[in-house]
């Protein structure tokens, strides 16, 4: 593999590391990599301060850079906060551990014993934007799932990605599982990511995690095998046939109960036939949680008609096509469930879409057509997560086909990998 720079040289370096240490990780039984979790979680709440003070930095230089109050309050750590990300960590000792589980098997005719059996991936690297939160989660579920993590969070947290996985790694000694599990990718450009993006053969995997800028990036430009994660550009259908009152309250929750997340929802499909009945009733709602609704003209006409007191713009192309993560709610009104799936067809990002009706024939017609990674059917997207679903912790939510789709747990972290027993078997 040619190397044509130092940072490149640097990234293929810990690559390596990570490389070796994922051989060692890999046998490592459950109570090893859970004592070793434990100390993290203890380790993380007993140096908070010096996670804080670092934080501090990166904080005042957002503020700087005039970062939006918003992505300030992603990027902020308080101890309180802390202990949270530190409680997230004993959760995951408490997982099963799922390497070496048989996935399926037997005896064949010729009396060969074949089993298939979970294995880690072995080297993932996470490219991911300015939550350092992240970096705790991620390196502990690449340890309980036999992984070596390498970290590359944004420039933004630098300072305090730094000191996280100074602690993590601090807290690794003498415990068992190898230090070079967890390993921060040097440097703050992006070349540093393209170096990691490159390092097919040193790399197994990356997973993305932020933005869609972030992920077609990483897509793009990957020569490593990439799980896309994280994107959602959510609908909620309102068929002809739902209870009213149970779809303004799914529909405020999904959008509003948290709007910066990949699972709220960011687009309101309405069938004709109840939009007079229902578009008063949720625009009240979502003017009551301060929602600004961007809305075609059939919802135009209707909230000039029944004033609510919503703020209601005209939406346009890019509104259908828009993951807002504000409070922000694109709403359209659908001739037939037909319609809506065209709709969805064509702007979804195929993470979590919801249908909510009293048909049965409807919602299994609609479950049947959406191509998307969830599908919730009187209920609110925003229950598409890994804790929510009782898996436990989660990398992120895969919106690909391949190897994982949905909540990507512990599980979702494993490849397999066949073991043939014989008793001198030649074919």
């Amino acid at each position: 593999m040619t190397v044509n720079s130092d940072i490149e040289r640097e990234v293929h370096a810990v690559a390596e590391r990570a490389g070796n240490a994922a051989v060692d990780l890999a046998t490592l039984s459950r109570s090893v990599k859970d004592t070793a979790l434990a100390a993290i979680a203890d380790a993380l709440v007993k140096r908070a301060d010096e996670i804080t003070a670092a934080n501090a930095e990166d904080v005042e230089r957002a503020r700087r850079d005039g970062t939006s109050p918003a992505m300030i309050d992603r990027l902020t750590l308080t101890p309180a906060r802390i202990e949270a990300i530190a409680d997230a960590v004993r959760e995951i000792v408490e997982l099963p551990d799922p390497v070496g589980e048989s996935v399926r098997g037997g005896v064949l005719p010729n009396g060969l014993d074949l089993r298939q059996i979970r294995v880690p991936l072995g080297v993932i690297g996470i490219i991911y934007e300015g939550r350092p939160n992240v970096t705790v989660d991620a390196a502990a579920l690449c340890l309980k799932s036999g992984n070596a993590a390498l970290l590359r969070g944004s420039s933004s947290a630098y300072a305090s990605n730094t000191a996280i996985v100074g602690v993590l790694r601090d807290a690794l000694e003498g415990t068992g599982v190898p230090v070079d599990a967890i390993q921060m990718v040097p440097g703050r450009t992006r070349e540093s990511s393209t170096a990691l993006m490159r390092a097919r053969g040193l790399v197994d995997v990356l997973i993305p995690r932020g933005g869609r800028s972030l992920i077609q990036a990483v897509v793009r430009d990957s020569t490593v095998p990439v799980i896309e994660t994280g994107e959602g550009l959510c609908h909620v259908y309102v068929d002809v046939d739902a209870d009213l009152d149970k779809a303004v309250a799914i529909a405020v929750n999904a959008k509003a109960q948290r709007c910066s997340v990949c699972n709220s929802a960011e687009t309101l499909l309405v069938h004709d036939a109840i939009a007079e009945a229902f578009l008063p009733k949720v625009l009240a709602a979502l003017a009551e949680a301060e929602v600004t609704v961007h809305g075609d003209r059939r919802v135009l006409e209707i909230a000039e008609a029944h004033p609510t007191g919503a703020t209601v713009v005209e939406a346009d192309e890019e509104d259908w096509a828009t993951e807002y993560l504000s409070m922000d709610l694109a709403v359209r009104v659908v001739s037939d469930v037909d319609e809506a799936l065209a709709h969805i067809r064509t702007y979804s990002t195929r993470h979590t879409e919801a249908i909510v009706t009293d048909s049965l024939s409807t919602s299994r017609y609609f479950v049947a057509r959406v191509d998307s990674a969830a599908v919730m059917v009187n209920a609110s997207t925003r229950f598409t997560d890994g804790g929510e679903f009782g898996f436990g912790a989660e990398i992120g939510i895969s919106t690909q086909k391949l190897h994982a789709r949905g909540p990507m747990g512990l599980t979702e972290m494993t490849s397999t990998k066949y073991v043939v027993t014989g008793d001198g078997h030649v074919r």
